[in-house]
């Protein structure tokens, strides 16, 4: 017992407006929704200080709910005098970080912050709003699960809850759960674990089980913030001082109204500065009729240096390219066209897919490692096995301002060998998937295919940096279900509509580092290379001797120039031009 993880110290207990207070610039409540109102009569006036958007106190007394539950009138109305609210949540619209969001907060006090049907409809109004005024849902949630003396009534709202944060995600609107303490039961399993974002406070309670209902050997690690970070299915634990900060920087990252989502938008009609090289012209665009390949293979480019034909804007895309979009005429056939009633078709605040923008497609950073191409197939696998050779945290730092990373695969597991997350490049949020050079594990793969998921409901480009010698390949992995994880990611990046960049920074071993790149927008740095096989197993499987190894690598044409002649990648990136 002694060597296992325990959880961190007491959670801070905030009310919902405490909870408010404490992560916006200003708030605006909703009105309670009309069957809130219907079912009521007010008094002499609005308490002040009083929740639920300045109703009145002098109310009249809550009945004992749909199933006639025997005092539970009077426990809600002692819940009210001693919180100062009808229900257990407070909606509304909030700033955070600047950035206009529909925010809900949940009220502890009010009968363990559990779901009743008036709770679902405020949930409901809020999600809704959403969709109108086209904002972020952020939840701060304290809640222990459904209302039992409203029975399965109660239990109903996470269905209505989950429908409405599924039409809120058909629009294209993030949302962010930030968990207080305690976040159990169908809260957890609706608003907090179906948001984009999981974000939790120290040593908060997080679990489907409550903690009056857990096997009483359960380890208490399991459901906490930490615990669930672990088990990959939470985000990130943030201490109560950071988290105004935090929430503001994934806001501003992923809102529409935030600063860098809606400035990546293009015309379909023409190119985008988003596709532009960054390199300058090109030799192909300099001398009309050579192109890359013949320029290499005729000899024309000095030994060792990087073809300046090489560069990503090289050559000249079709008009797809141009946007980084999947024209709308390329859907596969067999499939039924869409409604044309738009307006029988796409609920409120849903934006038809015909109305959507295009987003461009990011150039690809520039080469941090080596400038000069390798001679041979061997020195480019020693070259991207080299130690000091640049990782993807140096190409992160260099491409990005700034960031915030996701977490776990939301299937148990998470794994440091791979980072995914959203940052601002060139005013822009660019979504980023990067290996680290370490085998990647099944729960790496499924990260990624969430954070490209993710970023294609979004409208954010994505940026994915490959360095992997392959896929774990040990009896765990497999176990895992390496297999389906890596067909996951073979899947999301064959589906996007959103563009997606890829650049080699180091190994490119086979199937595993094959998963994350962008058919079409590959590119390569000097010291990487890429392999149906590492050179050594190749050279096992055909019986060779070790000494044959280096033959073998020269075999399989793995350089980066060799990977551009065989029409594998679109260029191979140069340092930038202050080096």
């Amino acid at each position: 017992m002694s060597g296992r993880p325990v959880p961190a110290g007491p959670s801070p207990r905030w009310s919902a407006r405490e909870a408010i207070a404490v992560v916006t610039d200003d708030f605006t409540e909703f009105p309670a929704p009309e069957t809130e109102r219907a079912g009521r009569s007010t008094g002499s006036g609005p308490r002040p200080g009083s929740g639920s958007g300045g109703e009145s106190a002098a109310m009249v007394p809550y009945d004992d709910g749909p199933l006639g539950w025997d005092g539970y009138g009077s426990a809600r109305q002692r819940a009210r005098e001693r919180t100062g609210e009808r229900e257990s949540v407070v909606c509304g619209t909030a700033r955070v970080a600047g950035v206009e969001t529909v925010l809900v907060s949940f009220e502890f006090g009010f009968l363990g912050g559990s779901l009743g049907e008036r709770t679902g409809d405020r949930l409901v109004a809020a999600w809704d709003r959403a969709r109108e005024l086209r904002l972020p849902v952020v939840t701060l949630i304290a809640t222990g699960g459904s209302r039992m003396q409203e029975g399965m009534r109660a239990l109903t709202q996470l269905q209505r809850v989950a429908g409405r944060s599924a039409l809120n995600r058909a629009a294209r609107l993030p949302q962010i759960a930030v968990l207080r303490d305690p976040t159990t039961g169908g809260g957890w399993a609706t608003l907090g674990a179906g948001a984009d974002v999981v974000l939790a406070l120290p040593g908060a309670q997080v679990g489907f089980a409550g903690s009056r209902v857990r096997p009483a050997d359960a380890d208490p690690y399991a459901y906490s913030a930490e615990g669930q970070v672990a088990a990959g299915q939470a985000d990130a634990v943030v201490p109560p001082d950071e988290v105004r900060t935090v929430l503001g920087r994934w806001l501003r990252l992923l809102s529409p109204g935030g600063d860098g989502v809606a400035a990546g938008r293009a015309s379909p009609y023409g190119a985008s500065a988003g596709d532009a090289s960054p390199y300058g012209a090109s030799a192909a665009d300099a001398s009309p009729g050579a192109t890359a390949d013949q320029d290499v293979t005729a000899g024309a480019v000095p030994a060792g240096a990087v073809p300046a034909a090489t560069e990503p804007a090289g050559a000249a895309p079709d008009a797809a390219d141009l946007t980084g979009a999947v024209p709308a005429a390329t859907a596969p056939s067999g499939f039924a066209p869409a409604a044309t009633d738009q307006a029988e078709a796409t609920p409120a605040g849903v934006v038809p897919e015909a109305a959507l923008p295009v987003t461009a497609a990011v150039p690809p950073p520039y080469a941090l490692g080596a400038a000069e191409l390798p001679a041979s197939g061997w020195e480019a696998v020693r070259s991207a096995r080299d130690a000091r050779r640049p990782r993807a945290l140096a190409y992160m730092e260099a491409y990005f301002d700034w960031r915030e990373e996701i977490s776990g695969d939301r299937c148990g597991g998470t794994d440091p060998g791979i980072r995914c997350g959203f940052g601002r490049h060139d005013g822009r949020t660019v979504a980023f998937a990067a290996q680290c050079g370490t085998a990647v594990r099944p729960a790496g793969f499924r990260t990624a295919a969430r954070l490209i998921r993710m970023a294609d409901r979004l409208g954010i480009p994505v940026l994915t940096l490959i360095d992997t010698p392959g896929a774990a390949n040990d009896a765990a992995a497999e176990r895992a279900g390496a297999g389906a994880a890596i067909a996951d990611v073979f899947a999301a990046l064959a589906s996007v509509r959103t563009p997606v960049t890829s650049l080699l920074i180091g190994e490119g071993g086979s199937g595993g580092a094959l998963a994350l790149a962008a058919p079409g927008r590959l590119w390569a740095t000097p010291d990487s290379y890429f392999s149906v096989i590492a050179p050594e197993a190749a050279a096992a499987i055909l019986k060779r001797d070790t000494d044959a190894v280096r033959d073998t690598a020269d075999q399989l044409r793995i350089r980066p120039q060799d990977l551009l002649n065989l029409g594998l990648i679109q260029g191979i990136v140069p340092p930038p031009a202050s080096r």
